[in-house]
């Protein structure tokens, strides 16, 4: 009974974690709605590669985009690309009230013709010094600059990323050409 009893809360506080992680605060961007829609059925601004773009509670800054790498680290410890990594340095700033928790891998990157890659957390590691993209939590007004690592083809160029304040997150997209 006690076991059970444990693992119901535990499950219980799992779900309303998972809730209430994507949150965002969409209030000032409902000014102009005179149709009665919500805003978030409206069409998001893409940004551009040095432009700030918001989510949730952060504000990203995409500063460069760097393929055709095809290992990261060194020859002790480093991971080899199955097809080339694409490096894409960028800045994290909490625009919020309160901690929230950067992840390199909620991050998504696409490909002119839709494909959608996923960040690889792994190739990351080696790409920051400092683990900046690896689920770090970054208090109000902080900020961080790190690298976030995508796996891609050869023969595939990145037309845009899709960042996220958390895995619930809609995203905001960020042009890359």
């Amino acid at each position: 009974m006690r076991k059970t009893t444990t693992l119901a809360l535990i499950a219980t506080a799992v779900v309303a974690l998972g809730c209430g992680s994507g949150a965002t605060d969409n209030a000032s961007d409902s000014s102009n709605d005179a149709g009665g829609a919500k805003s978030e059925d409206k069409p998001a601004k893409t940004a551009k590669i040095g432009q700030p773009a918001r989510d949730g509670k952060f504000e990203f800054t995409v500063k460069s985009s760097k393929c055709g790498v095809a290992k990261i680290g060194n020859d002790m410890l480093g991971q080899k690309a199955q097809g080339q990594f694409c490096l894409v340095t960028l800045n994290v700033k909490n625009i919020g009230k309160e901690a929230q928790m950067f992840d390199g891998s909620s991050q998504k990157a696409y490909a002119a013709d839709g494909t959608e890659y996923s960040a690889d957390s792994g190739a990351a590691i080696y790409a920051n010094k400092n683990a900046e993209t690896f689920l770090n939590d970054i208090n109000p007004g902080n900020q961080v600059n790190g690298v976030v690592v995508f796996d891609i083809p050869k023969n595939v160029k990145l037309t845009k990323l899709e960042l996220h304040d958390s895995m619930f997150s809609g995203g905001v997209d960020v042009a890359l050409s």
